[in-house]
């Protein structure tokens, strides 16, 4: 939940001077090379940003925050290099960070703001808040004794109040359906584990499917633990869901291609201004899955270390990639920490598949035009049609069997699978927008969760139904949060609406395990993929 908002203490402008001039001189260091005439630039440049911020704090008309406009040419001189170098403020950098480390420190629970309340979706499996009995449904109205409820509380907010140091202790007032009163609950915040691999499971006697969501520092290790699950189960297909994906770290990313690749097979390379940037990493171990066919899903989401496994599966023909172009982020970024706790996340190389593309698309000099290719694929309909997506023929490369890949702008797939929008309605999208769906399926799991967790989930999945009274309390849910029910969205979108109600309802009772086997039902790319194992073998055994 990264925010660009400045802080507005009031520090010495002396020591924002010197922060600054670090910052100069640090970048400086890195990136002139030790070139004199740059380095003389480089001095001039920061006495004449020093000499600015002196005249402005002395003898500007009005008194002015030198620490927020230090921060905001730092800012602003970051927009000018590429759309990855970014500025972290110190009081954002342990929740931007937070998602890729691991883990985090705090209460452990997964929350909602639901009519101006903070609900429990669900505790988190081996958290504090799951040990002392905290259930999905409950609805927090006290921290430390102050009402947090209808005051228009913010999910950053909730963050704010509800994380905390390992060892620290925090109150909260539950209210729970059935009981008059509010339960106090002293919870003793600890390290909480977050996973980057939300499910794996088999789809039938010989099909795997593992969800990964992020490259994060527990990635492989969680990848690899369902990898093992799955052969104990009997795979002998396997299906890697990286749509969505936004990437993350490399290194686990490196480590996933290389337990699919066999021999000493290059993975990825990378190339910067400064030699130390430059570097090749091949695959080395003997992984548990160097043989077998493989699919993996991709789509308009999937970026960065994503790119990096599909690319570098793609390019030894150890994959079928299936879906729709990649983001196109090739570009590396080192985390360089400041002396006042902010951080800089400077671009220092770009990465290369093995074949020799750079999936980094084109950014120019307008930064919202990089941004907005994302939603430009809907306007020009590549997300619909294979027909409409731009290739670069200068761009040509082979990967080892002598297919064409393209560089230019991302992983495009094996197998286009579009956009499927003839269930879709603009009625779906707002229930979905408005949190109606999340807000109805917890309500009814927590008023029938005695009744659902003696089903088996084998038994709710194939004959549980979402009967058109259930989808009524839906309709209700989504017109108590101004979703004006539009008759012919809703027939248009019924069946989705229907799959995805079950889907939601099962999280909160059996969470991802109960949730994307139903969900993926709906999903195209899944059930295209499905169908193309025969094709995925013969690419396995050239």
């Amino acid at each position: 939940m990264e925010s660009r908002k400045n802080s507005k203490s009031a520090i010495r402008l002396p020591l924002y001077i010197s922060i600054a001039i670090a910052i100069g001189v640090f970048i400086g260091a890195n990136m002139a090379g030790g070139d004199s005439g740059t380095t003389d630039s480089l001095y001039k440049s920061v006495y004449k940003f020093r000499q600015v911020l002196t005249h402005i704090q002395n003898d500007y008309v009005d008194d002015v925050d030198a620490s927020e406009l230090s921060e905001t040419a730092i800012v602003e001189m970051l927009t000018k290099l590429d759309p990855h170098s970014v500025y972290i403020p110190a009081k954002d950098l342990e929740i931007t960070n937070s998602p890729l480390e691991g883990n985090f420190e705090g209460i452990g629970i997964e929350f909602n703001v639901f009519k101006d309340t903070i609900n429990v979706v669900s505790p988190l499996s081996g958290g504090p808040s799951e040990a002392l009995g905290i259930r999905p449904g409950d609805k927090i109205i006290t921290v430390e004794g102050e009402n947090v409820a209808g005051i228009g509380i913010t999910n950053r907010e909730v963050v704010d109040k509800l994380r905390g140091e390992r060892g620290s202790k925090v109150t909260v007032g539950i209210l729970r359906k059935g009981e008059k009163e509010l339960i106090d609950y002293e919870i003793t915040r600890d390290v909480i584990p977050q996973f980057s691999v939300d499910v794996s499971y088999m789809v039938d006697d010989e099909i795997g499917y593992i969800k990964v969501s992020r490259f994060a520092a527990t990635t492989f290790m969680e990848f690899k633990e369902a990898l093992e699950k799955l052969q104990r189960a009997g795979m002998k297909k396997l299906m890697i869901d990286l749509t969505g994906n936004p990437g993350g770290y490399m290194d686990p990313a490196i480590k996933m291609a290389d337990e699919l690749l066999s021999g000493q097979q290059m993975i990825v390379y990378t190339k910067g201004k400064d030699i130390r940037y430059n570097a090749e990493h091949f695959s080395h171990t003997k992984g548990d899955f160097e043989y077998g066919p493989v699919i993996v899903l991709v789509d308009e989401g999937s970026a960065s270390a994503s790119e990096i496994v599909s690319g570098a599966l793609q390019d030894h023909d150890r994959a079928l990639i299936v879906g729709r172009r990649s983001f196109g982020k090739g570009l590396v970024q080192m985390p360089i920490e400041l002396n006042d706790g902010s951080a800089i996340r400077l671009t220092i190389s770009r990465y290369y598949t093995p074949s020799g593309r750079c999936i980094q698309k084109p950014y120019g000099e307008s930064l919202e035009d990089y941004h907005m290719e994302y939603f430009d694929r809907f306007q020009n309909g590549e997300i619909y049609s294979k027909d409409s997506i731009k290739v670069n023929d200068s761009l040509v490369y082979t990967t080892d069997n002598g297919r064409k890949v393209y560089g230019g702008g991302g992983i495009i797939p094996d197998y286009f699978v579009a956009l499927d929008t003839a269930a879709n309605s603009r009625y779906l999208t707002r229930v979905f927008n408005s949190n109606s769906m999340a807000e109805f399926s917890l309500s009814y799991a927590d008023e029938n969760r005695s009744k659902l967790e003696k089903m088996n989930y084998q038994d709710y999945q194939e004959n549980f139904e979402v009967k058109d009274e259930v989808m009524q309390q839906l309709i209700s849910v989504a017109e108590e949060n101004g979703v004006k029910f539009d008759k012919d969205g809703y027939y248009r979108s019924k069946e989705s609406l229907r799959l995805y109600a079950k889907a939601f309802i099962a999280r909160n009772i059996w969470k991802n395990e109960g949730f994307y086997p139903i969900f993926n039902q709906g999903d195209e790319i899944y059930l295209k993929a499905l169908t193309l194992f025969d094709e995925a073998e013969k690419l396995s055994i050239q």
